[in-house]
């Protein structure tokens, strides 16, 4: 049996398959079958699961690889390998996204007050409890009126982005705004250690002050050593990955409401982390409070 001509040229175009099955009215399923070439058994379920597959890699924003989606699958009910999903996902044209490098915003401040390293690059999850060790950082985003910064209040235990604030500046408000709504959101039962580079904005005199009020223990790395804040430099690069990529937004309000649907509609509630075995930071809370 053949495949339609126009799917398969759709598919050879870079078209949603999708959306041409749609068209067409045929399922996805029979599309992958018959462009096997075989109607076997194995061709079918094979054709199946390459359909929920899809859908997975769709809800995800095309950001799943074959690990997550083969957890995700898991969860539904789904038995299969984690090689049968990559060949499969080869054979269907579905990638996920790998990480890029990016450029750091740190400037150290030289006369800033010596603080100690209370995280020790212990970045594991908690399984007891949360809200007792955060970590944050700043990075920027491009738009076409120049440069949004991001600042971020990372919850250890559960990787929960718990406060987050943005701004066109690197100024000490932009982070203070970031942990003044951290501590609003989750109102922390007792002392709370941050975890951050030696940022000039994190070592400031004013940034220590609040931090006082709020009850905040402030802990830093160590210059030039991104492995010291690993957990906040691994957020940032999968926000820049799934986000936008390569792409600057037209604007900072229209950047800024893709960051918010991203984080709060996506990240925290839905993405699958591997460190949480594959559970989203919403599910591995609910498991906590359980």
């Amino acid at each position: 049996m053949t495949v339609h001509p126009f799917i398969e040229a759709e598919k050879q175009a870079g078209h949603s398959v999708k959306r041409a099955c749609e068209l067409l009215k045929v399922s996805r399923a029979a599309f992958y079958a018959r462009r096997t070439g075989a109607v076997g058994p194995r061709a079918v379920q094979d054709a199946e699961l390459t359909e929920r597959m899809t859908a997975v890699h769709d809800r995800s924003r095309g950001t799943y690889g074959a690990p997550r989606i083969h957890a995700a699958l898991k969860r539904e009910g789904t038995a299969c390998g984690r090689r049968r999903i990559a060949r499969l996902m080869r054979a269907a044209g579905l990638a996920g996204r790998h990480r890029r490098r990016r450029h750091r915003t740190t400037i150290a401040d030289p006369h800033a007050a010596t603080r100690p390293d209370l995280v020790l690059r212990d970045f594991r999850p908690d399984p007891t409890t949360a809200d007792v060790r955060w970590c944050g950082d700043i990075t920027y985003i491009p738009t076409d009126e120049g440069w949004l910064y991001l600042a971020t209040v990372i919850d250890i235990a559960s990787r929960r982005v718990v406060g987050w604030a943005t701004a066109d500046h690197l100024r000490t408000e932009l982070v203070a705004e970031a942990l003044r709504s951290a501590c609003h959101r989750r109102r922390p039962a007792g002392s709370v250690i941050f975890h951050s580079d030696r940022g000039c904005q994190y070592t400031s005199h004013e940034f220590a002050l609040l931090a006082a009020e709020l009850d905040i223990r402030l802990s830093v790395g160590r210059t030039g050593q991104c492995w010291d804040n690993a957990l906040a430099e691994s957020f940032f690069a999968t926000l820049k990955n799934e986000l936008y990529g390569d792409r600057p937004w037209p604007s900072r309000s229209v950047a800024r409401t893709a960051v918010f649907e991203w984080i709060e509609g996506w990240y925290n509630l839905h993405r699958l982390h591997s460190s949480l075995g594959y559970r989203s930071p919403a599910d591995y809370e609910a498991a906590l409070a359980a």
